[in-house]
């Protein structure tokens, strides 16, 4: 008669890694499942999205390559960079957001220092949305300055 020792652990090893294999499983059994965000009609580059040019399907395609958008309010409001087709997914890489600044328009540019606040009037040398980093020339001057465009629609100029 042979006796094997008793090891209280391979029970427990065996079923933790049976476990670990049903986890790492359940994504890809998973995937693809969800919504989509899919526009009801063509929608041209430069179109804004608006709620009722879009709806929320299921998507039962396991095959289906993720980045696109998959709730309505993700992407109301942002422009289209590219036609996207009806009946398609919306990839969230052909979305942008509006500008806050056209080149060319007219902009107000503030400085702020210590105590001091300084205002002018400038034009963009590029489109931007809020938050960008851009090249605006001062209209009284001629000098080239940079800033962020602010929420306003303003910018305010970074310090050298």
């Amino acid at each position: 008669m042979t006796f094997r020792p008793n090891l209280p652990l391979q029970g427990l090893v065996s079923a933790a890694i049976v476990l670990l294999g049903l986890l790492c499983a359940m994504p890809m059994a998973q995937a693809g499942r969800g919504t989509a965000v899919v526009p009801e009609r063509t929608i041209y580059p430069g179109e804004e999205l608006a709620a009722e040019l879009l709806r929320e399907v299921e998507v039962t395609n396991p095959n289906l390559r993720g980045g696109y958008a998959e709730v309505t309010s993700e992407v109301v409001g942002k422009v289209t960079t590219r036609t996207l087709l009806p009946g398609r997914t919306i990839p969230v890489a052909a979305l942008r957001d509006s500008w806050a600044v056209v080149r060319g328009k007219p902009v107000q540019l503030i400085f702020s220092g210590t105590g001091l606040t300084i205002t002018a009037t400038g034009t963009p040398l590029q489109n931007a949305a809020i938050g960008d980093f851009i090249r605006v020339r001062n209209i009284e001057s001629g000098v080239i300055i940079s800033g962020t465009v602010m929420q306003n629609g303003s910018v305010r100029v970074a310090a050298k």
